[in-house]
């Protein structure tokens, strides 16, 4: 990587690591803190939904707000919010009390997902974009490769709460990140004043470009995907597959190493055979893979070696898909990048959390449910991706 591409991709990549390592950290605790709240498993799935639903409805403000007040703000701003809700869980008595702090935490979350995108597109378009994009993704695949692990010591060694208290502490180095190792990118000039004409403009417009629709939805319906194992897993890897939670937190390490490892080739593959027909492949193999261990399941052969292993291939492909989509969707809107990366943003979250909603009811703490809702995103991804880009994919 040059060097004009390794400062930033190391400080935005640190500052994005917060939202997933919201996610990721209590994970392996999550059987551990529903018995000790007496919730039920759909209780505890909660807690993941009422975060991705704030993180994602949160990002229509702060993309806005950063293309009028400039990146860096808005950052202090969520980060705090996210430190708030940190507490909240710390303190949390109840179930009730800890998807409140989650919510809260997802509201704050949402500035260091949305606003990196931005940024991105202040300094690049096109594969140099990309390549960035999937820098940061590197660095934040620490994340789910780290913090299932970090969760399961804490748990190890104090109280579940814990896990919250160091969460509030890394929000803590965040502010100190962007305070003293990050610069702004929206000129004073660039900036544009938050006005509700030209915010329903702006949407009209984003909502009107099937392109852009169709690609935010793609990458979508992939992270759903990932969603659905983040909320399924911990149950699934422990109480049918009998793993301890640092086994789960190895496995789970294992299934996120496939898309961050792929994600490190979407930049050259996009460039050396177009970013369309990287999408449509990668699509497909995501679709065949989710499919086919579902399949397995059904049989009764999804083991837990082949679980990994199936679930490692289609991330893999997930891997791709993700970062060359985000990068596409806004190629195109480069006056509207803040507004175009939270409504992207938005429509992404929603979709994982409606997509967790609707596998509560079904989810057994077996193998099948989860796999059968990963199946779905992959073919719905697949599907779309042919709908958007397949005549790019052959002209290209």
């Amino acid at each position: 990587m040059s060097e004009s591409l390794l400062r930033p991709a190391l400080v935005l990549g640190l500052l994005s690591c917060i939202g997933p390592f919201a996610i990721d950290m209590y994970l392996p605790a999550m059987p551990a803190i529903g018995a000790d709240l007496g919730a039920s498993v759909q209780a505890m799935q909660g807690t993941i939904t009422a975060y991705f639903i704030a993180f994602g409805l949160a990002q229509l403000i702060y993309g806005p707000w950063a293309d009028q007040a400039g990146r860096k703000l808005p950052i202090y701003a969520g980060v705090g919010i996210f430190l708030a809700g940190a507490l909240i869980c710390t303190l949390a008595s109840s179930v009730e009390m800890l998807t409140a702090g989650r919510f809260v935490q997802g509201l704050g979350g949402a500035a260091v997902m949305v606003i990196p995108r931005a940024i991105i597109r202040d300094m690049y378009t096109g594969h140099a974009a990309t390549r960035l994009m999937a820098a940061i993704m590197l660095v934040i695949s620490v994340s789910p490769m780290l913090a299932p692990l970090a969760g399961s010591g804490i748990i190890a060694v104090a109280d579940w709460r814990a896990i919250f208290g160091v969460l509030a502490l890394a929000a803590l180095i965040s502010l100190a990140l962007t305070r003293f190792a990050l610069a702004e990118t929206l000129p004073p000039e660039a900036r544009r004043p938050v006005a509700a004409a030209a915010l329903w403009t702006g949407a009209k417009a984003l909502f009107s470009d099937g392109k852009f629709l169709g690609l935010t939805f793609v990458g979508g319906f992939g992270m759903a995907s990932f969603f659905v194992f983040i909320a399924s897993a911990a149950f699934v890897y422990t109480q049918s597959f009998g793993l301890s939670p640092t086994g789960f937190s190895l496995a789970f390490a294992v299934n996120a190493a496939g898309f961050f490892a792929a994600s490190q080739l979407a930049a050259g593959l996009g460039q050396r055979f177009g970013a369309p027909r990287v999408v449509l492949t990668a699509t497909a193999g995501f679709a065949a893979c989710t499919v086919a261990l579902l399949g397995l399941a059904l049989l009764g052969l999804a083991s837990l070696p082949v679980t990994i292993g199936g679930l490692f291939l289609a991330n893999a492909c997930l891997g791709l898909v993700i970062p060359t989509t985000m990068v596409m969707a806004l190629d195109d809107h480069g006056e509207n990048a803040g507004l175009a990366s939270s409504l992207g943003g938005t429509l992404q979250m929603l979709a994982g959390g409606a997509m967790i909603a609707a596998l509560g009811p079904f989810f057994d703490g077996t193998v099948v449910p989860m796999l059968a809702a990963i199946a779905l995103c992959g073919v719905l991804s697949f599907g779309l991706a042919r709908l958007v880009l397949r005549r790019q994919a052959l002209a290209a």
